[in-house]
């Protein structure tokens, strides 16, 4: 069978066209997640992430990426620990929170302590507590691997993001 569709938008990072860069990337469909550590201070941090991937099984290893700017950066590269959260389907109001750089993230929101202190959310579809095994350049963004030390997993449907918008499976 022939594909018969056209593509929409070619190009080439060295176009400079970073919009276009990124919608192209943006094909990707990923899952979401919320990752969360505590600062030097003890304070609770989080992000919503969509650059979570396993990276090794033996020893058990995954990574996320993080843009340097981020005012989150040192909290994570610091901390010791991190925790990767997979939201839920029903979980996308958790995820324009964490996604909000002026919202209270952790006001009122009920929390399980992890390995390190490591804010835990509640609802999650899986959870990965980490430890900091090392923390790699990548361009605009830094690549922090975590050692996994702990995971739990309950059912549900993971709340996923395509194409600059949210989507659930099937749907």
């Amino acid at each position: 069978m022939t594909d018969t569709r056209k593509w929409a938008l070619q190009g080439s990072p060295a176009d400079g066209d970073s919009r276009a860069y990124r919608s192209a990337l943006g094909r990707f469909a990923t899952g979401v997640t919320v990752v969360t550590c505590r600062d030097a201070a003890g304070r609770p941090a989080g992000l919503t992430v969509n650059s979570f991937t396993s990276v090794s099984l033996d020893p058990a290893l995954v990574l996320w990426c993080l843009e340097r700017s981020s005012p989150s950066l040192n909290a994570f590269t610091t901390s010791g620990h991190f925790a990767i959260n997979v939201l839920d389907a029903d979980q996308r109001p958790l995820s324009d929170l964490f996604a909000d750089p002026e919202a209270d993230r952790f006001a009122g929101l009920a929390v399980e302590d992890g390995l390190g202190g490591v804010p835990l959310l509640p609802g999650c579809l899986a959870r990965f507590e980490c430890a900091l095994h090392a923390v790699h350049d990548g361009g605009d963004h830094v690549i922090l691997v975590g050692a996994v030390r702990r995971y739990a997993e309950r059912p549900g449907n993971p709340l996923l993001y395509f194409s600059g918008e949210y989507r659930r499976v099937g749907g």
